[in-house]
């Protein structure tokens, strides 16, 4: 039955595509320029770095970009906009907001995000109240009901080859989806071998990526001396990707704790994580 659910999901999602395609007035633009980033798998890929990076770009080049979530995993919704940060000023909480826009909020310094579940709404909003001049939505190779001028694809080196779709794989979409991309980022590749796997799926253009760690941030007490042993603890997509950065960093991972992405942290989790750093002496 799998292979079956397999092969249907497949079709739905085609014929999703398909449908959107041939009506383009279905999509609804806005006024500003639309990048959409975002990845043809689930979670993991890196484009919410890469959304900050981009975001920083724009702001550096007297741009005032606005970054469209959805929040996702976010607790208290509401059927309106929300604005997580003005691009002075942080105004929801993290239960209003979701992580990753207040991530990408505390990250990006004269960015706006807003976050609602029509992004057509959110970019209307940052328009007109907000003065967004571009705007950049997370995740949004799938959000087909907004017009967007350029489509950036996130994907680690060889992972779409190895990959099948849902529920077998990890896959949103068929492959051949790819061929709507305007640009392939391949994370952990050169620029000659991200222009080869572009190729392979039909992408004109690509972009090769690396991870690296950014500048360590301490929450309570003084950063321990690189080299020194630490318990890495994750609540993202791909968590190995963590441990993997911090081992290149030089850092030296005692354990690793894995949480599930987006993952909201209790008392009890953080109790059994000092547990884990007192017993490897980290």
């Amino acid at each position: 039955m799998t292979p079956v659910l397999d092969l249907l999901y497949g079709r739905i999602a085609r014929a999703r595509r398909a449908w959107y395609e041939r009506r383009p007035s279905a999509s609804r633009r806005l006024a500003r320029p639309v990048i959409s980033v975002g990845n043809l798998s689930v979670g993991g890929t890196g484009k919410t770095p890469l959304v900050a990076a981009l975001a920083r770009w724009l702001v550096s080049q007297g741009e005032r970009p606005a970054i469209l979530s959805r929040g996702y995993a976010r607790r208290d919704r509401t059927a309106e906009p929300a604005v997580v940060f003005d691009g002075e000023r942080e105004l929801l909480s993290v239960d209003a907001a979701g992580d990753e826009p207040l991530m990408l909020a505390r990250a990006v310094p004269g960015a706006l995000v807003v976050v609602g579940a029509s992004r057509f709404a959110s970019g209307r909003h940052a328009e007109s109240a907000l003065g967004a001049t571009v705007h950049l939505l997370d995740d949004g190779f799938q959000h087909l009901s907004l017009a967007r001028d350029l489509d950036i694809v996130v994907t680690p080196a060889g992972a779409l080859a190895e990959d099948r779709v849902l529920p077998m794989g990890r896959l949103r979409e068929p492959l051949d989806a790819l061929r709507r991309a305007s640009v392939l980022v391949v994370v952990g590749a050169g620029d000659a071998a991200a222009e080869a796997e572009a190729a392979r799926y039909g992408v004109g253009t690509a972009v090769g990526a690396r991870r690296r760690a950014g500048e360590v941030q301490p929450m309570r007490s003084g950063v321990p001396p690189v080299g020194a042993p630490v318990v890495a603890v994750a609540g993202i997509g791909q968590p190995r990707q963590f441990e993997d950065v911090l081992l290149a960093a030089g850092w030296q991972v005692a354990a690793t704790i894995p949480f599930a992405d987006h993952h909201w942290f209790t008392p009890q989790d953080l109790a059994a994580i000092a547990r884990t750093v007192a017993e490897h002496g980290a």
